[in-house]
Formats: C-alpha cells, sequence, structure tokens
C-alpha cells in the first residue's frame, strides 16, 4: 500500500459524454475508499435528478448521468459540494463472516504457500483468517471482489503463467491484495480454497451479496459443511451472516 494524496478536494473529470469520475487521490488507501463510499452513500440517499449509476473503486467514483436531465458541468458543481459534506463519514459497515473451504481441489496453491512462507498449513489458514478484510472494489467478472487487509507475511507474486481456469468461488491472493472469485475464470492469482457463498448470482433478488465498504472475516468449514452450504447457495440463499456497525 502507499500513502494517499495530500490533496483534501478531488478531481472531476469527464469520462465520454455521459459520465464524470470523481477522483480523490492516486493511491489505494483506507481514508481514500472511506471519501469515496460516502460519497456513493451520499449520491444513493439524495438521488440526484439525471444520476443513473455508480460504481464505487479504489480511490474513485464513476457516476454515470442522463445528458438530456442534467448537465455535466452543473453535475460536477454538485459533486464537489457533496463530496466536501460526506468526507469520510461511512454508514453502516457490513462485517461478513464468510465460510472457507480451504485446500481439497481448489485450493491448489494452500500447501506451497505455507512451505514457502516456512508455516504449517493449518498456521496459514489460521493468519488468513485473523483479520478482517476491506471490500475495496467489485470488477474483472461479475462478483469478483478485490481486498485489502491482508497480512504482509501473506504477499505472494501471483503466478508467472496464469492458469486457464479456476473454480468458482475462489479464495485467494494476488500480491498485496486477496480475493472472493465469482464465477470459474482463467487467473494467475494463487487459490487457498472456495466459498459456498455466491456473492454473484443473477437469479438472486440481491443479485451481488457484497458491495465496496464492506468487510469480510474468513472462518474455516469441513468438506461435509461446505456441502451442506453449497445446497442453500443452490437454491438462491446468502450463506453467510454479517453485522452491521454505525
Amino acid at each position: 500500500m502507499t500513502h494517499p494524496s495530500t490533496s483534501t478536494a478531488p478531481r472531476i473529470l469527464p469520462a465520454g459524454d455521459a459520465a464524470l469520475v470523481v477522483e480523490f487521490g492516486d493511491a489505494i488507501s483506507v481514508e481514500l475508499h472511506d471519501r469515496v463510499i460516502a460519497l456513493d452513500q451520499a449520491l444513493q440517499a439524495e438521488g440526484v435528478l439525471g444520476v443513473t449509476e455508480t460504481v464505487p473503486t479504489y480511490r474513485s467514483l464513476l457516476v454515470l448521468y442522463d445528458p438530456g436531465v442534467i448537465r455535466g458541468a452543473v453535475l460536477a458543481e454538485t459533486l464537489a459540494i457533496m463530496a466536501q459534506k460526506a468526507g469520510g463519514r461511512m454508514q453502516g459497515t457490513r462485517l461478513w463472516h464468510v465460510p472457507v473451504l480451504y485446500g481439497h481441489d481448489a485450493g491448489l496453491d494452500l500447501d506451497e504457500m505455507a512451505e514457502m512462507n516456512g508455516m504449517t498449513t493449518e498456521a496459514l489458514i489460521a493468519l488468513h483468517g485473523s483479520v478482517d478484510y476491506r471490500v475495496y472494489m467489485i470488477g474483472f467478472a461479475p462478483g469478483f471482489t478485490y481486498l485489502g487487509g491482508l497480512p504482509e507475511t501473506l504477499h505472494t507474486p501471483r503466478l508467472t503463467t496464469p492458469r486457464q481456469l479456476t473454480s468458482a468461488g475462489g479464495i485467494a491472493i494476488g500480491g498485496a491484495q486477496a480475493c472472493i472469485g465469482a464465477l470459474p475464470s482463467p487467473s494467475g492469482w494463487r487459490f487457498l480454497g472456495r466459498t459456498p457463498l455466491r456473492s454473484f448470482d443473477p437469479a438472486r433478488e440481491e443479485v451481488f451479496a457484497f458491495r465496496p465498504g464492506d468487510m469480510i472475516r474468513f472462518h474455516p468449514v469441513t468438506e461435509n459443511e461446505a456441502t451442506a452450504l453449497d445446497a442453500r447457495s443452490a437454491k438462491g440463499e446468502i450463506c453467510a451472516d454479517y453485522e452491521v456497525a454505525g
């Protein structure tokens, strides 16, 4: 992680003719992300006329709008004022307790990573589950969840040669980041296991389980427990609990 920009006023840049990017800095940091989410929440709460969609990222918020309803220049002024008022005050952070089946067919790199770090597999699992991770962004593929907060001991370069296919629900590490995969896909990340929870399910009322600003805490489950949770997920359940803070 790098230190955030010292600038307090966001840059507001055009992105085509129907979107603006509100850029809070040039680094990955909790402080900048707090400001991204605070503005996004303010926009959702106030319902600015003409805004059609928002997409939070690590350090910026993409705001899509209808130019037939609101001019970009007017929206930019509105966003600047709202960003200043919102500051970094996020509301209602959710802490998810996410089940993980470590190892087995999906945990392709678990034992090797333990060996690389001079620890037992059990110790690596305990370390991986010892911290709360922040959901910075959903992207790359539907439901793919980028996480910050990985213990420095587990920072590991991605594979030199990506695999052609990895499991749905993969729990993986890439550099200083962790992730929760959603769909089977090619990947160069290092996989520790999988979660039975489906972070993306288009047939479910809540299509995406997680949203940027959420926190994630992993806990191990047995193969039998994972199978039971798989069955619940197949019925459209989000098979994980969360608590709300703030």
